[in-house]
């Protein structure tokens, strides 16, 4: 079950989730390799990392999942969100240079399917950053942080989903290195446990963070798929029914 935008909007408002934007950027950092004027979409909920990135980038969408719901970005602009299905993106193929997942992959319906969605919508030589919840970290055990709700994952489990889906892992990072407590003193020495956590116990952070190339060489089946999904708007007018024309003429 995805985690709503209004709560994601809430956390990271707040004091917690302030930091753990500046820690995840800061692991994103390593891994974050430089294209120029690239189209870059950010799905899930990442518009916090949008807004450091989109400036070296051609253009900047945000794709939002159908159950998550959708805010308008950037402010003071056109909008630039979208709200979708991940596993069938509103795009045509090989159209974006580079993709960020953050609350996205650990509520997925079927990894896999989203993740060949992805490929295919990636140019060649295309670029993936995932940010997913680790299963050895505390905050995935925690269900106050959005870190806490859907699938959490190791390296391994990630590296075999993203080479069945016919993408190579190219470099790691880690992020969330402290407790996730609202209590004052632990926020306050963050900035050290998380430079101390990086050094003695990277295998316990609270998020993996991983980038992954599109891969060209391998042969991909092409199989016809119908939509599992229907969208209606919820104020879309529905009509009478048939049966209720029916009761309308027999009372006539």
């Amino acid at each position: 079950m995805h985690t709503d935008i209004v709560d994601l909007r809430t956390f990271y408002a707040s004091t917690l989730g302030r930091l753990a934007e500046r820690s995840i950027a800061m692991a994103l950092t390593p891994v974050w390799s430089n294209m120029v004027n690239e189209r870059l979409i950010g799905l899930g909920y990442a518009l916090p990392w949008l807004e450091r990135f989109k400036a070296d980038a051609d253009r900047a969408i945000s794709f939002m999942s159908a159950g998550q719901g959708a805010v308008n970005w950037p402010h003071g602009g056109p909008s630039a969100t979208a709200l979708v299905f991940d596993e069938e993106l509103p795009l045509v193929d090989s159209s974006i240079d580079r993709i960020l997942m953050v609350h996205a992959l650990e509520h997925a319906e079927n990894p896999r399917e989203t993740l060949k969605e992805l490929w295919r919508v990636l140019a060649p030589g295309g670029r993936l950053v995932i940010v997913v919840p680790s299963r050895r970290g505390v905050w995935a055990r925690i269900d106050h942080t959005p870190f806490g709700t859907g699938r959490p994952f190791s390296r391994t489990q990630l590296t075999t989903l993203l080479r069945e889906t016919n993408f190579t892992p190219a470099a790691w990072s880690e992020a969330l290195m402290y407790p996730p407590s609202q209590r004052r003193p632990v926020m306050r020495f963050s900035a050290m446990l998380e430079r101390a956590g990086r050094r003695w116990w990277p295998i316990f952070a609270g998020v993996i963070i991983v980038e992954a190339q599109k891969r060209l060489y391998q042969g991909v089946p092409v199989t016809a798929r119908s939509s599992r999904r229907v969208f209606v708007p919820v104020l879309s007018p529905q009509g009478a029914s048939r049966n209720a024309r029916t009761e309308a003429n027999v009372a006539d």
